[in-house]
């Protein structure tokens, strides 16, 4: 056999690494077509449950670490997110980048809940209308979480659906129909499509042509949050659902 020698490649973009519940169709679909092609993208799964419950959110908190330690090894990360908005508002932003930090290395770490309340400072929004696939006790504490940010949620309505394999599956005219309706319940300033799960992106654009107003989504949200913090050189406008 002959050795050859060989120069090692530099890396010049951000690197960015992302937490993905096991049971989450989504979340990677929806950055693959928001981000540039070349982004330095890793992914880690951590175990989640079946159905969705305060109890099976709660427990993600002793895997974290865990699912952290999966990304490759001696890499630093400019931004790691966690992709889950319920699990954040269960186990706390603060938490969940502590646990994430002992088993990898960030400079910043993020997720959903910090990503909509700084979209939601970004374009001014105080009064968010939340469109859930879960039953009402999975978002009430996502909804105080909201409300201690300053961000108040009058309207909210669910899909009701207790299990994560069946989330993935709601049609995108079903978000549109149920999202417009919400919008016209109340008087709000914008609308908020809750779950890293729910087929949301391609849904965005038709709901703003529909209710004027801003739309939101966790996927969405939390891409910008991980953009902006990283320092990308591209510009993602929260409420148009894409980077540009």
């Amino acid at each position: 056999m002959t050795a050859f020698p060989y120069s090692e490649a530099t890396q010049n973009w951000p690197r960015l690494g992302l937490i993905v519940l096991q049971s989450d169709e989504t979340i990677e679909q929806d950055f693959r077509a928001m981000f540039p092609r070349d982004t330095a993208l890793f992914t880690t799964r951590i175990e989640s449950g079946l159905e969705v419950s305060a109890d099976s959110l709660a427990a993600m908190e002793a895997r974290l670490t865990d699912a952290a330690t999966l990304f490759p090894r001696g890499m630093g990360f400019d931004v790691i997110g966690y992709g889950c908005t319920s699990g954040t508002a269960q186990i706390g932003a603060s938490r969940i980048a502590e646990l994430v930090r002992a088993g990898a290395p960030a400079s910043q770490v993020t997720e959903p809940v910090s990503a909509l309340i700084s979209a939601c400072d970004a374009l001014g929004v105080k009064r968010l209308a939340i469109l859930s696939p879960y039953v009402e006790e999975v978002s009430e504490r996502l909804r105080a979480v909201l409300a201690h940010a300053g961000v108040e949620t009058p309207v909210f309505g669910s899909f009701a659906e207790p299990e994560e394999a069946k989330v993935a599956r709601i049609d995108t005219a079903s978000i549109v129909k149920t999202g417009v309706a919400l919008v016209a319940s109340g008087e709000v300033d914008a609308l908020f499509l809750s779950c890293t799960n729910l087929r949301s992106l391609p849904a965005i654009p038709l709901l703003e042509e529909e209710t004027g107003l801003p739309v939101l989504s966790s996927n969405q949200v939390l891409a910008w949050e991980m953009a902006r913090l990283a320092g990308l050189p591209f510009e993602f406008a929260p409420n148009r659902g894409g980077a540009r």
